[in-house]
């Protein structure tokens, strides 16, 4: 498992700002979460897409050997004209959407799937001194150019069919922004329903 996008510098090694061929091989539904543009909050549908980058490898742990960087990027959940995910998908691509194909898209087809990334490092907001790792740009491959094989195995987290292994593998800072959307708080973990099931009382049962 690779090192995860917008960590702090000094904390965690980052890939260096450039352009990079990648890959991508999770897609995180983090569900509807309030969110803050210009001041103003609202709730969106949100999903966490992350890419690995293959060339670039490094020990992040000894015991685990040399992995790739990973990086990863935020998205609404929209295939609306205006969204950056629309924008990103259609330049990922190398062509735009049709007005049919905007009516219901499956992201999780781009698992595997290569692209080549511009990444930069933007200031913190808080603290301007922080460096965090951003994806800048997602685009299609040029003709001839290769990526080499996926090394993480692909993920997909949805309430769908959630998956509360995968759940609790994840970095706590995603595993906080997935509580705190509405569809985490329409489901129970299984602790809870375990706990409430050795709790009824058999003469209560309705049989």
């Amino acid at each position: 498992m690779g090192i995860y996008a917008e960590k702090k510098e000094g904390d965690f090694k980052q890939v260096e700002p450039g352009t990079y061929v990648a890959r991508c091989y999770s897609m995180i539904e983090l569900g509807t979460i309030e969110t803050e543009f210009n001041g103003e909050k609202k709730s969106a549908h949100r999903v966490l897409i992350h890419w690995e980058l293959p060339t670039e490898l490094e020990v992040f742990r000894e015991e685990l050997g040399q992995q790739p960087y990973s990086v990863s990027k935020e998205y609404t959940l929209s295939m609306h004209e205006k969204s950056n995910l629309r924008r990103d998908l259609e330049s990922w691509r190398g062509k735009t959407f049709t007005e049919s194909e905007c009516e219901r898209f499956d992201i999780t087809k781009l698992l595997s799937k290569p692209c080549i990334l511009n990444i930069i490092h933007e200031a913190g907001k808080k603290d301007t001194s922080k460096k965090y790792v951003k994806v800048a740009s997602v685009n299609k491959m040029m003709k001839g150019q290769e990526c080499p094989e996926q090394i993480n195995p692909s993920r997909i987290l949805s309430f769908d069919e959630f998956n509360w292994d995968m759940f609790n593998s994840l970095p706590d800072w995603i595993k906080d922004k997935i509580k705190s959307s509405e569809e985490y708080q329409m489901i129970e973990e299984p602790e809870t329903v375990n706990a409430r099931s050795d709790n009824d009382d058999p003469k209560d049962l309705p049989f």
